[in-house]
């Protein structure tokens, strides 16, 4: 199968999940937008700025899972497990990344990818070396290959060299074996928080 073809349905699964996602997850997004509502202050939805493919600048949807002007606390961008900034709905939706369903609005206009290098915040790329960079030669994912080995438990490093390992072997045989073992982990809630790692799969805001 050539890699234009592998690109083809790719892309095909990213808007067939989405749209079916979107479609029967509606009345799930209603129940987390008034849980959210009546938790604490704020919007439903957190948006931010992250890097795509390329280097091109994007909005990011999640649920929103922390108190507003989070940014603000002294830990920044930095998160853990007892981090008083998290809601305690938003300590649940962490838990099972149900903070992560409004990706699926991203990955409709193609910004991200059912699977790929979690989406890198700004101030990261301009820390970036050439290796670190080839992390962007490929959409952003939901899930992606330091996702189910180790996740916010990794070290940055550590997260780096799977992602780039992952650009330089893709497939869309292994994009499928990733999605299958992302359940695993999801339902075992492995490796939420990064205990003082700077973050870059749980939202900060």
């Amino acid at each position: 199968m050539s890699k234009a073809f592998q690109r083809f349905l790719k892309r095909a699964t990213d808007i067939v999940v989405s749209v079916i996602g979107l479609a029967l997850l509606a009345p799930v997004f209603l129940v987390i937008a008034a849980a959210i509502k009546l938790d604490s202050p704020g919007p439903v939805f957190f948006r931010q700025e992250r890097v795509g493919k390329d280097g091109r600048i994007f909005r990011i949807f999640k649920f929103r899972t922390m108190v507003q002007n989070a940014t603000e606390h002294p830990l920044g961008y930095h998160t853990n497990e007892r981090d008083p900034r998290v809601t305690r709905v938003g300590r649940f939706l962490r838990a099972y990344s149900l903070d992560e369903l409004p990706q699926f609005f991203n990955i409709l206009a193609g910004d991200m990818s059912l699977v790929g290098p979690r989406p890198t915040l700004p101030y990261q790329v301009e820390k970036y070396n050439d290796f670190q960079r080839r992390r962007l030669l490929v959409p952003p994912g939901v899930t992606g290959l330091a996702q189910i080995n180790g996740r916010n438990q990794l070290t940055w490093p550590q997260r780096i060299e799977r992602d780039v390992w992952y650009v330089d072997h893709w497939s869309y045989a292994l994009d499928l074996k990733i999605l299958w073992q992302t359940v695993g982990v999801v339902l075992r809630r492995e490796g939420v928080y990064n205990d003082g790692v700077p973050d870059e799969i749980s939202q900060v805001g």
